[in-house]
């Protein structure tokens, strides 16, 4: 016998696919909080697809700026056995977003407000246009998630505990002056990935092609016995 590799991809929807998309399950994180005047939504569109929007400021403090939505209350998703994050998309922009990860929620301050804290960001551009029947899909390894602390490289982070997600976001930022304005991205799905290898057993190529002359033979053999009885009777 011999063995074939089959490899076929499996993703663990965390949102849209099997896991409908709901705007109560996002909140709203825009650097309001620090005096701009950037804002985000998420809207629903229908179950299998949401768009996050808004208009980005970065007059207000002097060229920064971000406008995200990020997933309620405290995740507990395992995804260390995955490769990384696919974001399917309907319709873009062109603009330069970040998904966003969390394996620590900050503390809140006394006003209510969540301290700053670490993010794991990966940054991704779909061209603009799209529609509903032509995806268009991004693959984030995990290896594209970088640590930033307020918008900026924290290379001394501890590495990203992938078993232990507490959130993700969805975050439009100026990336220090490089953008603004407004921004609309329709996503039908975020979803984990990872590849899985199946080993099938074939028959042994000699095997079937033996099998196949024995056939041919045992054939010839019934078809040369069936005149025989025809001469006979």
């Amino acid at each position: 016998m011999m063995h074939a590799t089959t490899r076929w991809q499996q993703l663990l929807y965390l949102y849209g696919g099997d896991q409908p998309w709901d705007s109560l399950l996002w909140v709203t994180s825009d650097d309001r909080v620090r005096g701009g005047a950037s804002q985000s939504h998420l809207s629903v569109i229908n179950p299998e697809k949401a768009r996050f929007y808004g208009h980005l400021d970065t007059q207000t403090l002097g060229g920064a700026g971000f406008a995200s939505q990020h997933s309620l209350g405290v995740l507990d998703w395992d995804l260390s056995g995955y490769e990384g994050i696919i974001v399917s998309v309907a319709e873009a922009d062109g603009k330069r977003y970040a998904l966003t990860l969390k394996d620590e929620i900050p503390p809140k301050r006394g006003d209510g407000r969540e301290e700053a804290g670490i993010s794991w960001e990966a940054e991704f551009t779909v061209s603009e246009g799209g529609s509903e029947i032509d995806l268009k899909t991004v693959f984030l390894p995990w290896s594209a998630f970088k640590p930033t602390y307020r918008g900026r490289p924290k290379p001394d982070a501890k590495p990203l505990d992938l078993s232990n997600v507490k959130r993700v976001g969805l975050m439009m930022r100026s990336f220090f002056g490089d953008q603004e304005g407004d921004f609309s991205i329709e996503i039908h799905a975020i979803a984990a990935k990872r590849e899985i290898e199946e080993e099938e057993e074939d028959d042994d190529p000699k095997a079937v092609v033996e099998a196949a002359a024995l056939d041919q033979v045992q054939n010839r053999r019934r078809s040369w016995f069936r005149r025989l009885l025809c001469g006979l009777i």
